[in-house]
């Protein structure tokens, strides 16, 4: 961790060298440092280091108290602005307390010292910076001119931005290293990786049918979380949609929404498009149901063509909990199927041993656990130690014993089956309010795998058999 008068020093170092370099964009300012800077989607030179920019860029709360003492800085108190006396006496202190590593953190300081400090590298550092089109503030200013014009849109535009939830990818508190997948789920997101990658070359070559997956599984088995996820880590903004909720709420305007959704991601490219539900596109298609959502289901399917990764920067997720009611017009518009399988023995062990990393368990044995716990899903797991560490709490506890797991292994099973009784005698809201707990785990937003704690997952310490046996599935 820097020291304050550390961050306030580069933050003043990196406003003036950006006003200074008209080579640079807002891409090659930190997010942080973006963020006190953003009006209507634009960021404009020149950018004042004013306390309270500095504050909100840095988590300073106070400034000047941090640098007062330095010989090379001032303030104006009139305009609550701090500079430097000698900029280049601020250079030099600063540079004899940060890295390679830490410039390389910030694409304009490593554009000016790239020549001048071993192991800084401009193109290195701008590539690991988030770009300003993902920062939240540019995507609410870009929603808000598409969709929030005066008069009757606006009304419009407020309904449509109610069907959809869109993250920046900041505001995704998952990553890729904080899961654990089978062999093929890894290989599938690495293809697709690579895909966006190298859109320039595949769009050379004429290979443009890519980047449409269809993900597949029982519920809390990681759909979600995945594409989630691979937002955070591929620095894009995650737009989400259920399928059933573009019909639920205004029946004549289902078709329309379903337009609008495709034009909300491809305003936000590069981005992830992620509608779950998929199964409701089966249901409507196979029944009788209402003329305005068959013509919804239709043209869903038509924009599904139309949509591209390589031209439009659009990355379609699909997620069905039910693929065996999708027919083949539905299958044919997907170039990937991910399986999501209720986990294995392995799997369960792995997952256990992720969630847990921020506890403290006496003599813990995730493989004893995963023997015990076969056929739960990743987002079961989690709900077994939520309810071991709650458990733990009401005894004044905050360090578990196996024998915690055991029992909340057994008591998430009984609440379980609970849930499948059509009826039992007594009070009834009883019964529903406990389904109402047990029932949380059904969401692949909550899945265990998704962990929810900073750490790495490394298949490597773990010599075990990924292989599932589709017995397991609901």
């Amino acid at each position: 961790m820097s020291d304050p008068d550390v961050d306030v020093v580069e933050f003043m170092l990196t406003t003036q060298l950006f006003n200074d370099r008209r080579d640079l964009d807002p891409d090659d300012l930190p997010p942080a440092y973006r963020a006190p800077f953003w009006s209507d989607a634009t960021i404009e030179r020149p950018l004042t280091a004013d306390q309270g920019a500095i504050a909100e860029a840095t988590d300073v709360e106070r400034p000047w108290e941090a640098i007062s003492s330095l010989m090379f800085t001032d303030r104006d108190e009139f305009a609550g602005t701090v500079e430097f006396t000698d900029r280049d006496m601020a250079e030099e202190w600063f540079r004899k307390r940060v890295d390679a590593d830490h410039v390389n953190e910030n694409p304009v300081l490593a554009a000016e010292w790239e020549d001048q400090i071993d192991g800084v590298d401009y193109e290195l550092a701008r590539e690991q910076n988030r770009p300003a089109r993902a920062d939240r503030a540019f995507i609410d200013a870009l929603l808000d001119d598409a969709f929030g014009n005066d008069g009757e849109d606006e009304e419009d535009g407020d309904n449509m931005l109610d069907l959809v939830d869109i993250r920046a990818p900041e505001e995704v508190q998952m990553t890729m290293d904080q899961l654990v997948l089978t062999p093929d789920q890894e290989g599938e997101i690495e293809k697709i990786v690579k895909a966006i990658e190298h859109r320039d070359y595949l769009a050379r070559i004429g290979l443009r049918e890519i980047g449409k997956l269809l993900f597949v599984g029982p519920p809390g088995t990681g759909k979600t979380s995945v594409a989630r996820a691979l937002a955070h880590d591929l620095q894009l903004p995650f737009v989400e949609v259920k399928l059933s909720m573009i019909t639920s709420q205004y029946l004549g305007e289902t078709a329309k929404n379903v337009e609008k959704t495709f034009e909300v991601a491809k305003r936000l490219a590069p981005c992830i498009l992620f509608m779950d539900e998929f199964d409701f596109v089966a249901k409507t298609r196979s029944s009788d149901e209402h003329a305005a959502i068959k013509r919804a289901v239709n043209t869903l399917l038509k924009s599904i063509d139309e949509v591209s990764l390589i031209e439009d920067e659009v990355l379609l997720i699909g997620a069905t909990n039910h693929p065996d009611q999708l027919d083949a017009a539905v299958w044919r518009r997907f170039d990937e199927i991910v399986n999501f399988p209720k986990p294995d023995y392995g799997m369960r062990s792995d997952i256990l041993r992720v969630v847990t990393q921020q506890m403290d368990i006496d003599e813990f044995d995730p493989d004893e656990l995963a023997d015990i716990t076969e056929g739960l899903t990743g987002s079961d797991l989690r709900l077994v130690l939520r309810e071991a560490v709650l458990e733990a709490l009401t005894e004044e506890r905050t360090t578990l014993t196996q024998q915690d797991l055991r029992e909340a292994v057994t008591d998430f099973e009984e609440r379980d089956n609970l849930k499948n009784l059509d009826m039992i005698e007594g009070d009834h809201d009883a019964l529903v309010a406990g389904g109402d707990i047990s029932g949380a785990g059904d969401s692949d937003a909550e899945a265990a795998s998704d962990g929810g704690h900073d750490h790495d997952h490394d298949h490597a310490d773990h010599d075990h058999d990924h292989d599932h046996d589709h017995s397991d599935d609901d």
